[in-house]
């Protein structure tokens, strides 16, 4: 059995850039060419080669690349009771582009059931040896609760629940019993990938939501509740962990502003035992906020960014950390990337080679740092 555990002083998000072998293989199954045994194959063999390049590079912290689904977030909603999801060719406004994302809302309450991910993190699993860890990255409870009042879906949301409290308690409730799943096939390691924090920080965040009559504070308490009621009674030999960003797709964000307005929330009163977050450029803010991180977790600084090809000046990465530690200490930080390669299928705009020189990069700064 491996003695490592998240979060490893170089580490990474969890997704990678797609060999085109799989986005072949999920069009053609889409499309009836193939069959689902025959496109899993396809997928299970990319797992296999993604799995072993990892190890290759020296990491100690494995996972499946995100391989097995379309996007980071909406897949995994799918696994329960009462969600469901029609492709309208509608999509979220980033930055620079809309970002195509399937519709995803309420068809009833929201329940657990077996959940596909589980078997997902069960092939990954048998790749676990003395020197690495499987960890296996879903959706926060609270993204999929923000995905169910957005106002596309809010109207469809409330023939279900009248109100949010309910909503709340059913999605904590659907998260615990998959949070079980995946320790009963053996995962120790999981990642709570979380986007609502970044949602919500920043001026144009306070005006969207005084523009909807909606208190910000408010929302701020909900989104915290959800995420700790999931966190209920769960292992204690498990480590959960939280990745929070501001959107990435197709090297594309979603917002920007700093952490200051969400700290005494997520950093202080989350209870996970770390968090990865954006800080790879002037988006993220200053690191001040980070002494407001509770003693009992530690922060991966997501220094390196998957948004475009060029390798960071390896000083000026150390300098940065060192600025971090100012504020949390050194032996509680890691290091990582600020995101995954490719949230959604369509990646970033970087080749796979670039994608593994960012990963080697981490491993030498952060080897160099924690010696």
């Amino acid at each position: 059995m491996s003695k490592y555990q998240t979060p490893y002083r170089y580490d990474f998000v969890g997704s990678f850039l797609r060999p085109q072998e799989v986005k072949q293989a999920k069009a053609d199954y889409s499309e009836g060419k193939i069959t689902k045994e025959e496109c899993d194959a396809v997928v299970d063999k990319a797992v296999t080669e993604v799995v072993a390049k990892q190890k290759e590079l020296g990491f100690h912290i494995i996972t499946d690349g995100e391989f097995r689904r379309t996007y980071w977030h909406l897949d995994f909603m799918w696994g329960f009771e009462g969600v469901g999801h029609e492709q309208t060719g509608a999509g979220v406004q980033f930055n620079a582009e809309m970002a195509a994302l399937e519709d995803t809302y309420l068809t009833g309450k929201v329940k657990a059931k077996a959940h596909p991910f589980v078997e997902g993190f069960k092939f990954l699993k048998q790749f676990e040896d003395e020197n690495t860890v499987a960890k296996y990255t879903i959706p926060a409870p609270a993204q999929t609760y923000q995905q169910m009042i957005v106002p596309q879906n809010i109207d469809r949301t409330r023939k279900f629940y009248k109100n949010d409290e309910k909503l709340i308690q059913d999605i904590g409730k659907a998260y615990q019993e998959v949070i079980t799943q995946f320790y009963e096939a053996g995962c120790r390691n999981l990642q709570l990938d979380d986007c609502t924090w970044g949602a919500i920080v920043g001026d144009a965040a306070k005006l969207r939501y005084r523009a909807l009559g909606v208190d910000i504070e408010e929302v701020k308490a909900q989104l915290l509740k959800v995420n700790n009621l999931a966190l209920e009674g769960k292992p204690e030999d498990m480590i959960i962990t939280s990745h929070i960003c501001r959107g990435n797709y197709h090297s594309t964000f979603f917002t920007s502003g700093p952490y200051d307005s969400v700290a005494d929330y997520v950093f202080a009163q989350e209870n996970v035992d770390a968090l990865l977050l954006e800080y790879d450029d002037e988006r993220s803010g200053g690191f001040a906020p980070l002494a407001k991180v509770s003693p009992d977790k530690k922060v991966v600084l997501g220094l390196i960014t998957t948004k475009k090809p060029e390798l960071e000046d390896k000083e000026k990465v150390i300098a940065r950390i060192h600025q971090a530690a100012k504020y949390i200490p050194l032996d509680r930080l890691c290091l990582s990337p600020q995101c995954g390669f490719a949230s959604c299928e369509i990646g970033n705009k970087l080749t796979e080679e670039e994608q593994w020189k960012k990963l080697a990069l981490v491993k030498e700064i952060a080897e160099e740092v924690w010696r």
